[in-house]
């Protein structure tokens, strides 16, 4: 196991042969002299603080106490991996304000979605540092505009530095969590992604020996990924999936039919085992809502899970209003932080057996795994 996770111990009171229940009514699932550790994966940094993908967001982060930071992996027209959420530069960049990029503004389909806006594939690594990042949700994070303009996009090989140095600062292995995004786009514009980004995990120390887990909702790249480099004591594979008859990238344009709702079946989860470590649904697969807008019972498939051998990690928890249950709200708005809502809903997925989760507040994921 990867020394750097954090735990926390799950204190059951067993009585009678019964699991004590708790607030909720639902059993603990936690045995009284088992610890459980469950992992923190700050969702693009402690992206609910600050513009995400930034040094600064990944500095908060690991201060509030994450165990891995999560860079999400895009090329440049020349090659260079770069943090973004997604190819398209719009909405979390100055691009639109730069006079001189607007003959680069075009229309594009990723992923099976269309877009119009500017594109990280058909700028050079230098263009793309003459950018700056901005908020993502302004209307949602106002306070987060406060630092629109301050920090440029980075690449991949500065981040691993940034985590190597902050390693030594605070003590502790600073886990990676890369995502790598739109696979089959990248290669059909000729820009893979995989070799180079395998061949960067040898050119940095850090990535020989930091706990690394590697994303995609994409499954080719995730497989030829394991053939390559086996398996590694620091290394883990995590198969994101999403809810229904939605299918990868890859498999549409392979012209198959495996869909997501499959991959999470209890056949779906060991044919994942075959290459990944980690499983990673979105939340409400895992404790679905009900009609009034409340969490509902625990599925199977964090237990199916197990059984096939796979990790569960879960995305991704928020800690303002609009995106709890509804029986965390509190009354002050939808775009309010509702910390202790937060925390009350996390733990419920922690009590039903994830074993790790990203959210945007590192603070907040650290309190509800200390709670």
């Amino acid at each position: 196991m990867i020394n750097s996770r954090r735990s926390f111990l799950k204190t059951a009171v067993v009585s009678g042969g019964m699991l004590s229940l708790d607030a909720t009514g639902f059993a603990s699932q936690a045995l009284a002299s088992s610890a459980r550790k469950v992992e923190l994966f700050a969702h693009r940094g402690a992206s609910a603080l600050r513009p995400e993908h930034t040094l600064a967001a990944y500095a908060r982060a690991i201060a509030d106490g994450a165990d891995y930071i999560e860079p999400d992996l895009v090329s440049t027209r020349d090659g260079v991996l770069v943090a973004r959420h997604e190819a398209i530069l719009d909405e979390t960049t100055d691009v639109s304000q730069r006079p001189e990029f607007a003959a680069k503004r075009t229309t594009k389909t990723i992923d099976g979605r269309t877009h119009t806006g500017w594109f990280c594939d058909d700028f050079t690594l230098s263009e793309l540092k003459s950018l700056r990042a901005v908020e993502r949700l302004p209307k949602v994070r106002p306070q987060n505009t406060f630092y629109d303009g301050m920090f440029q996009i980075l690449t991949w090989d500065e981040i691993i530095d940034f985590a190597a140095a902050e390693s030594a600062t605070v003590g502790r292995l600073i886990g990676l969590v890369p995502e790598l995004k739109h696979s089959t786009y990248f290669a059909k514009a000729g820009l893979p992604l995989e070799d180079r980004f395998l061949k960067s995990l040898t050119e940095h120390e850090y990535t020989k020996r930091c706990p690394l887990e590697i994303q995609s909702f994409e499954v080719a790249n995730l497989k030829y990924i394991r053939s390559v480099i086996g398996k590694k004591d620091n290394i883990r594979l995590m198969q994101l999936v999403a809810e229904g008859n939605i299918r990868p990238a890859d498999v549409v344009a392979a012209g198959d039919d495996l869909s997501f709702g499959a991959m999470s079946s209890k056949v779906g989860l060991r044919d994942i085992a075959r290459y990944a470590d980690v499983v990673a649904p979105p939340t409400r697969a895992l404790i679905p809502l009900l009609a009034d807008g409340k969490l509902g019972k625990p599925t199977a498939l964090i237990s199916d899970a197990h059984d096939a051998g796979l990790l569960v990690h879960t995305w991704t928890f928020r800690p303002e209003n609009r995106f709890l249950a509804a029986d965390f709200r509190d009354g002050n708005g939808e775009n309010a932080r509702n910390e202790m809502g937060s925390i009350a809903e996390i733990r419920r997925y922690i009590d039903a057996g994830i074993d790790g989760f990203f959210s945007d507040d590192s603070a907040i994921g650290r309190k509800a795994i200390n709670a």
